[in-house]
């Protein structure tokens, strides 16, 4: 990545992982607005989430298409949004429309993920759909700009490792 270029990330993983609280942290450390993925979700998304229910692609469709727009409003200024983007088809959906986004995606055992979700309040994902994200995901492939990075540390710490993947790139 060019130096003159504000990077243009997209913090991933499945929910419980970190992605709001290390992609605030990271956007503040590049001087880039943020945008909270789930703030993009239809509301029969959130809904049907909510119930307990797992989201399918259909769901997914619009929920990406937002998230891809925004990529491509701010391709030039560099910017961080968070989204699950568990699937590699979801990933060059919004790669698609920002060629130079970068991935960043926070990496942790289901255990110490389903003890940060039971520990967390507010938030509309049950613990219970973890277990489909598991399911669903999909490793970042060679082939695809990005880096996966540990969340066993403190949000800080984390923080500090995603803006080192995204500045050495």
């Amino acid at each position: 990545m060019s130096h003159h270029t504000a990077p243009l990330v997209v913090v991933m993983g499945v929910s419980g992982s970190g992605k709001t609280t290390v992609g605030r942290l990271l956007a503040r450390h590049l001087g880039v607005p943020y945008a909270e993925g789930d703030d993009f979700h239809p509301a029969p998304n959130v809904a049907k989430m909510r119930a307990g229910h797992p989201l399918d692609d259909e769901d997914r469709r619009p929920w990406l298409d937002e998230i891809a727009r925004w990529l491509a409003g701010h391709a030039d200024g560099g910017g961080v949004v968070t989204c699950s983007a568990l699937k590699r088809r979801y990933r060059a959906r919004l790669a698609s429309a920002a060629p130079r986004v970068f991935f960043l995606h926070l990496d942790g055992s289901p255990e110490l993920i389903a003890a940060r979700i039971t520990a967390r309040q507010g938030h509309f994902m049950p613990p219970e759909l973890l277990r489909t994200q598991f399911a669903d995901f999909e490793p970042l492939g060679d082939d695809e700009a990005g880096s996966a990075i540990p969340i066993d540390g403190t949000p800080q710490e984390t923080a500090a490792l995603a803006h080192a993947a995204v500045t050495s790139t």
